[in-house]
């Protein structure tokens, strides 16, 4: 039965040859995604481990300006620890945030991985955690030294002037010197720019305070001695630990960081493989409905029922072995592929070999025959079941009635739940999500099954066009279609998969991005949005600069408080009265925001409503500085995702605050969003590189890029089960082509010509397509409905959105795939030999 197997595959090649690709490429995203985080987790884990090659020690403190219960190693405690027996040498270390400009004045970097720190030189004048490629670090509080990558895309050379700002006003310095480092925030695209010690305190601790210290061990000293000795000298809140164990940490983040990843490229691989299942059986179904004969006479001969089956599996698990094999070496170029793509993004990948771990060879052909031979399960249990004689007088086995009946039913019960299931976790509200995913995978299988006998009256309402605008051509290609409805039906399941996944996800894509757009639109009155590029706070400068700039018509900060009423917190902002409300959609329920200029405060309508607080009311809170006061409510507003919960005048929360978190500041101009009114900004703010400043459409263009961003990306990913799709359209009209030879000879000679044949093929692949299509589109629209009534109460203002020039798009495509699936099916069926094709069986 081996032997006859591999005989049917090396005498099938071409008809195999579709399956052999939908399997392929299933693998090649399994095996490419298992091989691209083991290299990605292997090289990260290096890099980690690296940089506490020569810690024995490392201790973090946490401490930071504005937190004065967290404090620093000072340098009386660095001091002691570097007189510790068996410490080599203990460095103290202080970052922060720090951007430099380009040649245009733009921040070189992503903003959030944008870093500064101080350079420290031991015993030996230099700092092992940088290499200089070109000068030497800053040795004094003018110089500075930059990243490799920075200092190139500015175009930097040492000697000349960096402008560098952190979170207060641009400052000059001096290039000392360029290094390469292995360094996570460069790795990550950002910047890295070494100050002086001294310099590097000043701008994020205090003089003298550092807020890591990495310690060395002596020759024969264990990193759990020095932990020992150290932990007494600490201050408190501060953490110690041995470098193995902190590389160690990190190497278990980066797992789990990947293993998200992991899971997501699974997942889509996981769809392309379940659409290839679809492919693989209607192959091998049409396979064995043309090897009929020949099992028969199998049969005939003495095999049983069993070495029937087994040779059709076998057939398969030799189909999958290959398509595996295959598959596996494309996931590699896949994994090299995706790297290479990472790069590009500005991400710096470390440097590694290519990571092939027994998992990813084992899961590459285990899911490749596995899913081969279960997807011909049921082609090869019906030809064990053909009897010989009936099979010897009856080309094509047809489906009985029971059959049928018993499916339509199956399917019917399926997707009557699926539906029931949908529609509760819609009603459920955010809760009904698990309710939605188990109602959508029975609803899919329901669909599935009963695509066969959907087909029947969905196409014959399109037969009259096809008639009416193709005459006979049209008319065969709908009778063709619905020929073989079983066959369809598993052509068009894979096309409505990949289409329901796709349209569900953009209807509710397209949903958020309105509803998110909305929002932005409706809730925001100034021109302009100020704020730091990595998403720190503003200096206290910045503001009073605003408020001094030409053009300026009004200008209020969001400044991050927090307030105790009783046992409860609430965020709330500093903002200007009188300013706020130009600046900010502020729909006033109650009272006036006029109160705020006379120490008042306003209050959202749900905090209102769950405190029973009114207009009028004073309430007792307990400020940051734990001092207490008494608050009136001046005025009730309506609730904005733009607003905190309670909005206060500025100079109370000042009196409580001593380092103001400023995070956003809304400007109103003269004459609205210009050139020359932006200009007027970026000068006020002295041409800093690490503020951020957005028209209303850039916040616009921030909130709705996220989704559009996520959009695209699912799209890519989805893009390979559409081709396996495609595919599977090809598949079954070369197959329908082969077996239809006599009946294609027979039109011919009767005058059917050459190019209406190639229309009738064309128009049977579009038929079938477009059909798959309309299903998967239909079914998306409903679950990107339910989908979105379960984040509808946390979005305001969430309102169902139907893309319909996204869904006709994707009609349209379902056509053009159905044309250009059928040029090869349809020219092999043109050039037949009318006289040759009436003789063949």
């Amino acid at each position: 039965m081996f032997r006859t197997a591999v005989r049917n595959v090396l005498a099938h090649k071409a008809r195999l040859l579709m399956t052999v690709l939908a399997v392929m490429l299933g693998v090649a995203f399994v095996s490419g995604t298992l091989v691209f985080t083991d290299t990605l987790g292997n090289a990260f884990r290096k890099q980690s481990a690296k940089s506490y090659d020569n810690v024995a020690v490392a201790v973090t403190t946490y401490a930071s300006q504005q937190e004065e219960e967290f404090k620093g190693v000072d340098t009386a405690t660095l001091k002691k620890i570097q007189g510790l027996e068996g410490v080599e040498e203990a460095t103290g270390r202080v970052s922060g945030f720090a951007g430099v400009a380009d040649a245009d004045g733009k921040l070189i970097g992503n903003g959030w991985s944008n870093t500064g720190a101080n350079f420290s030189p031991g015993k030996n004048g230099k700092d092992d955690q940088y290499t200089f490629i070109d000068g030497s670090g800053p040795a004094q509080a003018g110089q500075v030294a930059l990243d490799k990558d920075s200092a190139d895309k500015g175009d930097y050379r040492v000697g000349e002037p960096v402008r560098v700002a952190t979170n207060g006003p641009v400052k000059e310095f001096t290039l000392s010197g360029v290094f390469t480092t292995e360094d996570g925030a460069v790795n990550a695209g950002g910047s890295l720019v070494l100050f002086d010690t001294a310099v590097a305190q000043q701008l994020y601790l205090k003089p003298g305070v550092f807020q890591k210290v990495m310690i060395s061990a002596a020759p024969g000293a264990t990193a759990q001695q020095l932990l020992d000795s150290v932990k007494p000298l600490l201050p408190k809140f501060a953490d110690a630990e041995t470098g193995k164990a902190l590389a160690d940490e990190q190497a278990a983040q980066i797992k789990k960081e990947l293993n998200n990843l992991n899971t997501m490229l699974l997942a889509f691989a996981g769809i392309a493989l379940f659409v290839g299942i679809f492919l693989i059986a209607n192959t091998f179904t049409m396979l064995v409905a043309q090897r009929t004969r020949e099992l028969a006479l199998m049969r005939a001969v003495g095999a049983s029922r069993r070495q029937v089956k087994r040779s059709v599996l076998l057939e398969a698990g030799v189909v999958g072995a290959i398509a595996s094999v295959t598959g596996f070496l494309l996931g590699l170029g896949l994994a090299v592929g995706l790297r290479s793509a990472m790069s590009l993004t500005g991400a710096k990948i470390p440097a590694g070999p290519l990571v092939i771990s027994p998992t990813a060879i084992a899961a590459a052909l285990g899911v490749g025959i596995l899913v081969t031979v279960l997807a011909a399960w049921l082609p090869a249990r019906r030809a064990a079941k053909i009897p010989p004689v009936a099979a010897m007088s009856s080309v094509h086995a047809v489906a009985t009635t029971k059959s049928l009946i018993v499916r339509n039913s199956i399917g019917g019960v399926f997707a009557l739940l699926g539906a029931a299931g949908i529609v509760a976790g819609a009603a459920a509200g955010k809760d009904g999500k698990m309710f939605i995913a188990g109602g959508a995978f029975l609803a899919l299988i329901g669909v599935i099954i009963l695509i066969p006998l959907l087909s029947r009256p969905v196409i014959a309402l399109v037969r009259p066009l096809l008639m009416k605008l193709f005459g006979v051509s049209g008319k065969l290609a709908a009778q063709n279609a619905v020929r073989n409805p079983r066959r369809t039906g598993a052509t068009a399941s894979a096309l409505a998969i990949g289409l329901t996944l796709v349209t569900g996800i953009s209807v509710l894509g397209v949903t958020l991005g309105q509803a998110v757009d909305r929002m932005t639109t409706d809730n925001i009155k100034a021109d302009y949005m100020v704020s730091m590029a990595n998403g720190d706070s503003l200096d206290e400068s910045a503001l009073k600069a605003l408020e001094k700039a030409d053009g300026v018509s009004a200008v209020s900060p969001q400044q991050a408080v927090w307030l105790e009423t009783g046992s409860s917190g609430y965020s709330a902002s500093g903002v200007t009265p009188g300013d706020v409300q130009k600046v900010l959609a502020v729909k006033t329920l109650s009272g006036s925001l006029d109160t705020l200029a006379d120490g008042g405060i306003a209050v959202s309508e749900k905090t209102a409503k769950s405190n029973g607080w009114k207009t009028g009311d004073t309430i007792t809170v307990t400020y940051e500085d734990e001092k207490k006061g008494k608050l009136k409510v001046g005025a009730l507003y309506e609730d904005n995702e733009f607003l905190s919960p309670i909005l206060m005048p500025k100079a109370v929360a000042d009196a409580h605050t001593p380092h103001p978190e400023i995070r956003e500041i809304y400007l109103k101009m003269d004459g609205g969003a210009s050139e020359a009114n932006e200009q007027a900004v970026v000068d006020a703010l002295g041409d800093n590189p690490a503020m951020s400043i957005m028209d209303r459409q850039d916040i616009r263009d921030m909130f709705g890029g996220f989704v559009n961003t996520a959009l695209n990306i699912m799209y890519g990913l989805l893009a390979m089960a559409l081709i396996i799709a495609v595919l599977g359209v090809v598949n079954t009209l070369a197959m329908s082509v082969f077996e239809r030879q006599q009946e294609i000879g027979m039109v011919r000679a009767i005058g059917l010509d050459k190019r209406r044949v190639k229309r009738m093929i064309r128009l049977e692949a579009v038929v079938i397509s477009v059909f798959g299509a309309l299903v998967g589109v239909g079914l998306g629209t409903f679950l990107g409905w339910a989908i979105g009534k379960t984040l509808a109460p946390s979005i305001p203002g969430y309102a169902l959105v139907i893309p319909w020039d996204r869904l006709a798009l994707f009609l349209a495509l379902a056509g053009l795939v159905g044309v250009l699936a059928s040029l090869w099916p349809a020219r092999s069926a043109a050039k037949l030999n009318m006289l040759t094709a009436i003789k063949t069986e």
